[in-house]
């Protein structure tokens, strides 16, 4: 081959990966664009609360002793404190909050609860499952109360072979699907009275509990004072990684070690499960009332952005760390969740920096957000900046 010819063809091949190579790095450089850090503001659960530093250092440095031989000291003494903290007699560590099927011995009776709670949507008919319990549902008024001319209607006695007999009335409170919402006090002595008419036991799904003590200003045991049972979680704002509080009587408690034990609850060296327990209640719970006012932070935001026809925030019903914000019918919940989790290169030009924002699609209208301890105040402020720039957006489409 001559060697011009050959030298023009290995010219052009060089020029060619020149150019190529050059593309690529014009590429890479205009990716590293859309590369740089991202802030993430998870505001799904507050279940996605982390144990502190302390906490963790509590777990390796604490006492421990046999749990199911009574023996572990640290859970001894977050039996007591809890026992104490709400107003009762005896108190029962367990793994979850699902571990509390103790008031109705044997089969044909039944429980009445709002058709919106906890556990009555969301622990796959456990009652029924493993204890055989019926449950009955009673209309939830969007602040997390009971009807209580249902509620009344909707006791049975044990004497009609036809039905299970009402042996307990739950309430829950904080209330999670109504958004947050605190039962009073007040409200609970007249359901209390409807319980001692019937010879009804009450008890209270208080997974927040604390949160409700917070908004109210009140000890937990001026919520508790009404209930003959509480169960109280300690993974979702009180930041340790698991546990919950069972409370009651001793004789309430002892069937409950029954229970407990029979579903796998029994544990050895629990300490390390209680150890950050006893932090959070002496460490985080005075932070609640932070975690209450970023929520409202952020709702107010969304109340005060002034174009209701994309995202609307009823602030009477921002009480503690949960908010439901509910959106028009030019979205849906699911639309609304994705795009705040987005970022486009318009919002990155506007905005100067690149946010996530993550919420639930609560209902197909209604998206919720919890704040909790691992949510700052720039956290707070940078989801502020991404709601309103999103709902803008959306306004102007």
């Amino acid at each position: 081959m001559d060697g011009r010819i050959l030298g023009k063809i290995v010219s052009r091949i060089t020029r060619t990966l020149l150019s190529a190579e050059s593309k690529n790095i014009s590429r890479i450089r205009s990716s590293s664009c859309h590369d740089d850090p991202v802030h993430v503001v998870n505001l799904r659960s507050d279940t996605f609360t982390m144990p502190t530093p302390s906490m963790k250092q509590a777990m390796v440095t604490t006492d421990l002793g046999d749990d199911v031989y009574g023996e572990d000291p640290t859970v001894n003494k977050l039996q007591e404190e809890c026992a104490a903290l709400l107003g009762k007699e005896a108190a029962l560590l367990v793994p979850t909050g699902t571990m509390v099927l103790s008031h109705c011995q044997g089969h044909f009776q039944e429980v009445l609860l709002g058709d919106q709670c906890h556990i009555h949507l969301y622990e796959v008919g456990g009652m029924s499952a493993l204890a055989g319990i019926h449950p009955r549902s009673v209309t939830n008024k969007p602040d997390g109360t009971l009807d209580l001319a249902e509620l009344s209607r909707k006791i049975r006695n044990r004497y009609d072979p036809h039905y299970p007999w009402t042996r307990v009335i739950c309430l829950e409170n904080t209330h999670n699907k109504c958004g947050g919402a605190v039962i009073s006090p007040d409200y609970i002595n007249q359901v209390r009275q409807i319980a001692d008419a019937n010879d009804l036991v009450m008890h209270l799904d208080g997974a927040r509990l604390m949160n409700a003590a917070t908004a109210l200003g009140v000890p937990p045991s001026h919520i508790t004072s009404q209930f003959d049972s509480i169960s109280m979680c300690f993974s979702k704002g009180l930041s340790c990684p698991v546990g919950s509080i069972l409370a009651g009587s001793q004789e309430f408690i002892q069937r409950a070690l029954w229970a407990r034990k029979a579903l796998g609850g029994g544990m050895r060296q629990a300490g390390i499960i209680a150890a950050p327990m006893l932090i959070a209640l002496h460490e985080i719970v005075p932070l609640l009332k932070e975690d209450h006012m970023r929520a409202r932070k952020i709702a107010q935001a969304v109340a005060d952005f002034g174009d209701s026809s994309v995202l609307t925030v009823d602030m009477d019903c921002v009480q503690t760390n949960i908010v439901m914000l509910h959106v028009r019918h030019s979205t849906t919940s699911r639309q609304m969740c994705e795009r705040l989790s987005q970022v486009t290169d318009e919002e990155l030009l506007a905005l100067g920096e690149r946010i996530q924002v993550q919420m639930l699609p609560f209902t197909d209208t209604a998206v919720r957000f919890v704040t909790y301890q691992g949510i700052t105040d720039v956290d707070t402020n940078k989801t502020i900046k991404k709601l309103k720039y999103v709902l803008a957006e959306k306004a102007r489409a």
